[in-house]
């Protein structure tokens, strides 16, 4: 079953069924609030891999700005096509800021979606996350983590935990009062109790 419910209604309930789960979370959820979170659907997964590779182990305002000066050499369209970026000099690219091994990411992800191996939206939204985390991570450069931007943001996707992300960890530790934060394993079988509402638990635990 592919949950893809991020809706209002969907996020109250989640938090109070995250509420239910132990004194922690609920004192946690009263002192953040509502979940605010915003998704970005319609965008499709070609320019949303390449926007979660940009920001990979980057703060926000540090990815944002690799992206605002990539977005500025393609004035005429809210986005480069793969076939744009592919025909982009690879120094002036760099210029705005990628790595030589992000701008190999980027450009492998371009010719991914050229070649149908990055799925159309349209096609994306019949794939379930597991079948979308195994077909792109092939990818170079492309790891679970980014997919699961993919699944959290372009797809809706409503349960799931990206537990490689230090924050999500970080999270459940500052929740928890603990001393040391969780492995990825611990955290993947923690969040096990918390589906079907792992994307907002994931929220609130960047929160923290």
């Amino acid at each position: 079953m592919i949950r893809a419910d991020l809706s209002p209604h969907a996020y109250r309930e989640a938090s109070e069924f995250l509420q239910s789960l132990d004194p922690d979370w609920a004192r946690h959820i009263e002192t953040i609030g509502p979940c605010q979170h915003r998704a970005t659907p319609g965008r499709e997964p070609f320019e949303a891999l390449v926007r979660a590779v940009a920001y990979q182990q980057l703060h926000a305002r540090a990815a944002e700005a690799i992206l605002g000066r990539m977005l500025a050499l393609y004035p005429q369209v809210d986005f480069p096509s793969p076939e744009q970026l592919l025909a982009t000099d690879p120094e002036t690219l760099r210029t705005c800021g990628f790595s030589a091994s992000k701008l190999a990411t980027v450009q492998g992800i371009a010719q991914a979606r050229l070649e149908g191996q990055v799925p159309s939206l349209d096609e994306a939204r019949s794939l379930g996350d597991d079948a979308l985390i195994e077909r792109l991570v092939a990818l170079r450069g492309v790891g679970r983590w980014t997919v699961e931007m993919l699944l959290i943001y372009a797809l809706e996707r409503s349960d799931i935990l990206p537990v490689d992300d230090f924050g999500v960890r970080e999270g459940y530790r500052r929740i928890k009062g603990l001393d040391k934060a969780p492995t990825p394993a611990q955290m993947r079988s923690l969040g096990g109790a918390w589906s079907p509402h792992r994307t907002v638990a994931a929220w609130y635990l960047w929160r923290a």
